[in-house]
């Protein structure tokens, strides 16, 4: 499965309770409520650059499938964290969540667990497409 592009959050589900389980600062927890941020993923056969766009920050980070990686929490903290593909899906497990990523047609839908509780937040994307216009003036009707 590739998981190249540029995806649109238009949903997410018990998103300020998961970061405050997961000790996410509550300037943090605020601020994120109300932002969908865009999520663009670049994807080299096992190599991926993931960015996370918000009109307050950007993160990158890379990893390759199946080696351990650090990746930045909301907060910037480094976490470790290990991704695998498994039946299409990309999962990620680190010290304090799983979370598993999965596409079907133009929808992503990110499920993170907190591994200590039940609770389960849910990020669902929709790729954006961008469309460009070629103008031609000779193509007007005079």
């Amino acid at each position: 499965m590739d998981f190249s592009g540029t995806w649109k959050v238009y949903s997410e589900e018990n998103l300020e309770a998961f970061l405050k389980v997961i000790g996410a600062p509550e300037m943090i927890v605020k601020m994120r409520k109300d932002v969908k941020p865009v999520v663009v993923i670049e994807q080299n056969g096992k190599d991926f650059v993931y960015t996370i766009k918000t009109p307050m920050f950007t993160r990158v980070y890379s990893f390759t499938l199946g080696q351990e990686t650090e990746i930045p929490s909301l907060d910037g903290r480094k976490v470790k964290c290990t991704i695998r593909e498994e039946n299409g899906k990309l999962i990620g497990e680190a010290d304090k969540f799983t979370s598993v990523r999965e596409i079907r047609g133009d929808e992503m839908t990110e499920v993170s667990k907190q591994q200590s509780s039940f609770l389960t937040c849910i990020f669902e994307s929709q790729m954006f497409f961008l469309c460009f216009f070629i103008f031609r003036p000779s193509l007007l009707v005079q």
